[in-house]
């Protein structure tokens, strides 16, 4: 959906609009806000407050370190960045696959794991940060991070595509022809559609979607609706814990654009913070990656 709307729309719409871009950014980004929002419901037990107070302390401590070290080192922070959510995206797609197999009872051959993570994590991040459109965006965001490719751009992309080429081989050798489609549609989605709808429908899309999925699976609440029979309800229950944080997210910003506070700087500043986020829940989820990958 979102690449067919991104072909009409650049077609029928004036080149400069972008209010279509923000509209579909805004609503999968919402969509992909509240997955972030459980990682203590399944790190620690909410019975032990002492543990979860520890836990909580801990996880702004580790993001604070990290935002800090975004906002000194600029572009090596960015490429750190980038780093982690290649790794977070494509160990999440692999578990999520794995995961979905074994619900499935499904006999076809392993996962060719290490293919299908470095693929499905550089397909998305990469290869909209290397397209020509992303200067702009990030030129708004912070200019130091244009160059953040050192400029190896062309060479980042051959390596996309041998690790999209391998993945794809390997998928068909294994017989995975459903994971061969899943991968070609995410590559049409980070070429066809503007770097920024690419990057949000993916987050909010695919990765969020699929995460507050595999919650579902550990969730008390979620288990127990399962067992009775109530799907919707169990998805659901993974998902209502996390709206405060979408909420939170939409007053703080709707605050920010009343009183006219957001600057390019400030926007940086809340890029960080998001950016650093990212640290200790890829942290928290690797727990749950590793579990679904070894099983």
């Amino acid at each position: 959906m979102a690449i067919l709307i991104s072909l009409v729309a650049a077609r029928i719409s004036d080149k400069n609009d972008l209010s279509w871009q923000v509209g579909i950014a805004v609503f999968a980004l919402a969509v992909g806000i509240p997955h972030g929002a459980l990682d203590h419901l399944v790190t620690v037990p909410r019975t032990n407050k002492r543990v979860m107070v520890l836990f909580i302390c801990g996880y702004v401590a580790v993001a604070a370190v990290a935002v800090l070290a975004i906002l000194k080192w600029n572009v090596f922070g960015f490429q750190l960045v980038v780093l982690m959510s290649l790794v977070h995206f494509g160990v999440g797609d692999s578990a999520f696959l794995n995961e979905l197999d074994r619900l499935k009872g499904l006999t076809t051959s392993r996962l060719p794991t290490v293919f299908v993570f470095l693929a499905f994590g550089a397909v998305p991040v990469v290869i909209p940060l290397i397209n020509s459109s992303s200067t702009s965006a990030l030129a708004e965001v912070n200019s130091s991070l244009i160059n953040w490719h050192q400029g190896f751009d062309n060479e980042l992309g051959l390596i996309v595509l041998a690790l999209f080429l391998i993945a794809v081989l390997a998928l068909v050798i294994t017989k995975r022809f459903r994971d061969v489609i899943d991968l070609c549609l995410l590559a049409g989605l980070a070429i066809l559609t503007p770097p920024l709808i690419a990057f949000a429908t993916y987050f909010g899309c695919w990765h969020a979607m699929r995460h507050t999925a595999r919650l579902s699976l550990v969730l008390p609440q979620s288990q127990r609706d399962y067992e009775a029979q109530h799907a919707v309800k169990a998805f659901l229950s993974a998902v209502i814990p996390g709206t405060p944080a979408l909420i939170g997210s939409f007053v703080v910003a709707a605050a920010l654009w009343i009183s006219g506070s957001i600057e390019k700087s400030f926007f940086w500043f809340l890029l960080a913070i998001v950016w650093a986020l990212t640290v200790p829940h890829m942290i928290v989820t690797a727990k749950l990656d590793r579990s679904s990958l070894q099983k």
